[in-house]
């Protein structure tokens, strides 16, 4: 999956807007909640170096909130990465190269739309 079907797709699935908070980074996309304003999703372009890669070349990415049992096992697996510049024990890093399975690249955007949810209280 690439940027823009990415694009298409969190605008499909969720009918939220990117916005683009940080006028020095035109490039990074934010999709957060419209009754919390929680961030499920950010998208950023970077240099592959940033990633532990020898390039230096830019690749496009996809951070989102992931459950923390899931993430040792991802980071074992092409495309995917330690958080770049989140918290890396509830968030995990996403090539956006065609390099990890688009299946699997929406069901972690489902997972981190529902852990950055507004919470329901129980009755008791």
């Amino acid at each position: 999956m690439n940027r823009n079907q990415l694009l298409q797709y969190i605008s499909d699935r969720y009918s939220v807007d990117e916005e683009h908070p940080w006028e020095k980074y035109p490039e990074f996309s934010v999709f957060r909640h419209r009754n919390n304003k929680k961030w499920f999703a950010l998208i950023m372009d970077i240099p592959k170096s940033r990633l532990g890669l020898k390039e230096n070349e830019m690749i496009d990415i996809l951070n989102v909130k992931c459950d923390p049992i899931v993430i040792g096992s991802l980071r074992q697996e092409k495309g995917f990465y330690p958080a770049y510049h989140m918290n890396k024990t509830n968030w995990i890093t996403i090539a956006l190269d065609g390099s990890a399975d688009d299946e699997k690249i929406k069901w972690l955007l489902d997972m981190s739309f529902e852990l950055t949810a507004l919470k329901r209280k129980q009755k008791k």
